[in-house]
């Protein structure tokens, strides 16, 4: 704030510098008219001045608090702006986060590289398919990774996607840093960079072991199929032995350690319609998860960028499209729960513990019985057929208990022993007769057949206990 000037004071009395001539006139009293009437303009050009200055003064303050005004205006505007800005880069730093995550994360590797080949940029995934760290992993040359007996045709791939012919595809065989190998399906598309002059372009990378996996696996089945039936021919066969063999008391123990050979025959074409079965559930959840569920979510990506652009239409056009989200999103989680019971994604991604954590959460949800797990810390160092088989026979015994047991708890627990793996699941719910429903026909059995057969499979042992007023047990020993 500024300050008010200071005015001259106001002196009545005469100035003193005609005091004298006053004094003097007074003294010769001879009055003049003209210096009365000059002090007296004096005095009222004094009153004017001061008047002025007092005007100037309210008028200076006046626009000091006018100025002051609209500086406290500007303040806050200038805040109201500051906190609106804000929002934004907190609005577009978590959009960055999110781009990052669906980036990084995606299921297939994603690749920016040179005309010769070097690469750029990489997500997680990518640099996880290579085995490489991703800030190693930059400024290598992807030829480098692919085997020499596809590298040629890799290199043609390239030269097809940087003359702009559009979207090209190639297969290959991708060598990872610790000397592992995969099949791999490689797609790439040229890009252009406004800020960058040197062409570059974009290639995904996805794992197709699973589908080779697969058509070995549908190729066993065929070479099983056949067996099988050179196998019904060789029973009928043995059977017409078997008669005559019943003449003769001498071919009695040929006939024995025959049908014995054939039913050991028997139990390894089981074991392998078993191994089968786990190998097509496995190709069908991937497919489901990698393939189906990314299609339908890139339809409601698609449906919501045509929402976005349709602003101006009708508000029936809005609900039909956000209704039409909801039943993609109602498929991709119907799809995803499908993947979910054929075979777990986690127990392959993360391992047997998750696995058996998220099936018994989504159980316990499901049935209100409350379930609790208990594993050794060494656990996931187990092959993977191994875990495959805790798992399975984990969720046969607990879906069986949610079933038929009426119980409220179940207690799930893993133990290393001396020179095996237990897992007990013992239920508080009613008892029943093991040899009763073991000898019964139908499909009261087939669970417990199917877990035993399963552990026999590796060397492992089934065995189920039942009392009332204890509950069941059931216990699963593997080497």
């Amino acid at each position: 704030m500024k300050t008010k000037p200071r005015l001259p004071k106001h002196n009545p009395k005469r100035p003193r510098h005609i005091a004298p001539e006053l004094r003097e006139l007074n003294g010769e009293k001879k009055q003049r008219p003209m210096m009365a009437e000059l002090y007296r303009r004096a005095e009222n050009q004094l009153r004017n001045q001061r008047r002025n200055s007092r005007d100037r003064i309210v008028k200076v303050e006046t626009d000091t608090k006018r100025l002051q005004h609209e500086l406290e205006v500007h303040q806050i505007e200038l805040e109201m702006q500051n906190e609106e800005l804000k929002e934004s880069r907190n609005k577009m730093e978590r959009l960055l986060e999110k781009y990052e995550d669906f980036y990084d994360f995606a299921p297939v590797g994603y690749f920016s590289v040179t005309e010769s080949g070097v690469i750029q940029e990489v997500n997680l995934t990518g640099a996880a398919l290579l085995g490489v760290g991703r800030s190693r992993l930059i400024h290598q040359r992807l030829p480098f990774f692919v085997s020499s007996s596809d590298r040629p045709a890799f290199l043609r791939f390239l030269e097809r996607v940087f003359a702009g012919e559009g979207k090209q595809v190639c297969q290959a065989t991708i060598m990872r840093e610790d000397g592992a190998s995969f099949w791999a399906d490689v797609q790439g598309v040229s890009a252009i960079s406004a800020s960058d002059a040197h062409k570059w372009c974009r290639v995904v990378i996805s794992d197709m072991s699973v589908l080779k996996q697969a058509e070995e696996t549908q190729r066993r089945a065929d070479m099983l199929a056949s067996s099988n039936e050179e196998l019904k021919r060789e029973v009928a066969r043995r059977k017409v032995v078997e008669e005559s063999l019943k003449e003769s008391d001498k071919h009695q123990g040929q006939l024995l350690e025959k049908s014995r050979t054939m039913q050991e025959q028997l139990r390894h074409l089981s074991r392998q319609v078993l191994l089968a079965q786990e190998e097509e559930r496995k190709r069908v959840s991937r497919e489901l998860h990698d393939v189906i569920a990314q299609t339908l979510t890139g339809i409601n990506i698609r449906l919501a960028t045509l929402k976005k652009r349709a602003g101006i239409d009708p508000k029936d056009f809005d609900r039909d499209i956000e209704r039409t989200q909801e039943l993609v999103e109602n498929a991709v989680n119907t799809i995803h729960q499908f993947a979910r019971e054929l075979r777990p994604a986690v127990l392959d991604d993360l391992g047997l513990v998750p696995a058996l954590h998220s099936f018994m959460k989504n159980l316990s949800v499901q049935t209100g019985i409350h379930m609790h797990l208990t594993a050794f810390a060494g656990l996931e160092e187990l092959d993977m057929p191994r875990r495959t088989i805790l798992f399975r026979v984990a969720q046969e015994a607990l879906t069986n208990v949610s079933r038929h047991a009426q119980a409220t708890r179940v207690e799930v627990t893993i133990q290393k022993l001396a020179s095996s793996i237990c897992m007990k699941i013992n239920d508080n719910g009613k008892s029943f007769n093991v040899e009763r429903i073991l000898e019964a026909k139908g499909k009261k059995r087939l669970g417990l057949l199917g877990m035993r057969e399963r552990l026999e499979m590796v060397g492992g042992r089934f065995v189920i206990e039942s009392a009332p007023g204890q509950g069941t047990t059931v216990s699963a020993e593997i080497p």
